[in-house]
């Protein structure tokens, strides 16, 4: 077994890592499950998800305007993902995801379905509902609607903080561009795959001022990472 901590622990599990507040890993994310589902594999390969903090790495909040200037050009990527620009005062807009992150390590506890259903309904409510996703209440209502999470349990967590040490080893063991960015998928066996299938550039100035301009896209990528992934689980 692999000492390496980005990789997921079992044959049958992709490590995901990503920032919840990130156009890319929300196409990254709706691409694995889709994909999944069309393959037959659900039940077969689980999705590890792994915080990768933007926060914490650039030291400030993912800055709205960059945030808003994706959207229209990765939501033309994958609109059934679900994306709206955000409609609610500036106040109301979230300063951090790491509730939210660590919400989604702590529905571990009840099984992989519970944490996979919770962070992709975290991601619709904030991508295509603008829903502020920094908030307990707001946390615990999504979770509710998930029917896949035991509330009381997932409350407890947040309010013990018993699952912020493993967002901050997830942290931890991305560093020093150890996991390249948000989404970073890792495979059992160390194949990997940054930003899958997407490359891009800015114009107009960095993020938060420019634009991107997507230079290719392969969705194909995904078929390709969860067959591999597949391969690798035991006979049976």
């Amino acid at each position: 077994m692999s000492d390496d901590p980005r990789l997921p622990a079992t044959p049958g599990t992709i490590a995901v890592h990503t920032d919840l507040n990130c156009s890319f890993a929300h196409v990254a994310v709706h691409r694995l499950h889709e994909t999944r589902h069309r393959l037959g594999l659900a039940g077969r390969i689980r999705f590890d998800f792994r915080a990768f903090p933007l926060e914490l790495f650039n030291r400030e909040v993912n800055a709205r305007p960059g945030v808003d200037s994706e959207i229209s050009v990765l939501g033309a990527l994958e609109p059934d993902a679900g994306w709206r620009l955000w409609q609610g005062p500036d106040w109301a807009y979230p300063v951090t995801m790491l509730p939210a992150h660590e919400a989604v390590q702590a529905a571990k506890a009840q099984g992989w379905e519970a944490s996979e259903r919770l962070d992709r309904a975290l991601r619709r409510a904030f991508w295509a509902e603008g829903r502020c996703i920094s908030l307990r209440h707001v946390i615990l209502g999504i979770a509710e609607e998930t029917g896949a999470v035991d509330i009381g349990r997932l409350a407890g967590a947040l309010d013990t903080g018993s699952s912020r040490a493993a967002v901050m080893a997830q942290y931890d063991a991305a560093r020093d561009d150890r996991v390249n960015c948000s989404p970073h998928i890792f495979l059992h066996d160390g194949t990997n795959s940054a930003n899958p299938g997407i490359e891009a550039h800015w114009l107009g100035g960095e993020f938060g001022v420019g634009y991107p301009v997507i230079d290719k896209d392969r969705p194909e990528i995904y078929e390709e990472l969860l067959t591999h992934a597949a391969s690798l689980l035991p006979a049976t």
